[in-house]
């Protein structure tokens, strides 16, 4: 299911950012990334998107990241690791998988991946653990 599907994209406030490489959706709470089938993300559009949301990145802001990849698509690993070193902006990430595949290759980017990983069944399960990560529990955002 896309983001614009779920109940969540009439509660939560958004601003949606259109790249080459597929759609991210701004939240107060987080990034959710919905990107093109077959496509490989590599140095080059992170280096877009560290780009793009470079506001965030510089005011230090907290956010929590979830990839919702109901496309396939390859993702370099590592790419985890050097984010992480140079940046410290995710609380948490969330990547929905919607195969056996998929699930495998979130296990792999958990190894990378600093902070807590929660590999997801659904767009509404990400999600509501994002907003109940302890990082953003406030009353404004409880159902």
């Amino acid at each position: 299911m896309k983001f614009e599907d779920s109940k969540y994209s009439k509660e939560i406030e958004y601003k949606k950012e259109e790249f080459s490489f597929g759609t991210v959706y701004v939240t107060k709470y987080f990034l959710l990334s919905e990107l093109n089938e077959g496509i490989h993300v590599d140095h080059n559009i992170t280096a877009e998107l560290i780009s793009r949301f470079n506001d965030i990145i510089s005011k230090g802001i907290k956010i929590g990241y979830i990839a919702n990849r109901y496309n396939s698509y390859s993702f370099d690993p590592q790419l985890w690791v050097d984010f992480n070193k140079d940046y410290d902006v995710f609380v948490a990430s969330a990547i929905v998988t919607y195969s056996n595949f998929s699930y495998l290759n979130a296990s792999l980017e958990k190894k990378f991946f600093s902070k807590s990983l929660k590999r997801c069944k659904s767009i509404e399960e990400a999600i509501d653990w994002i907003l109940n990560l302890k990082e953003f529990k406030t009353e404004s955002i409880q159902n």
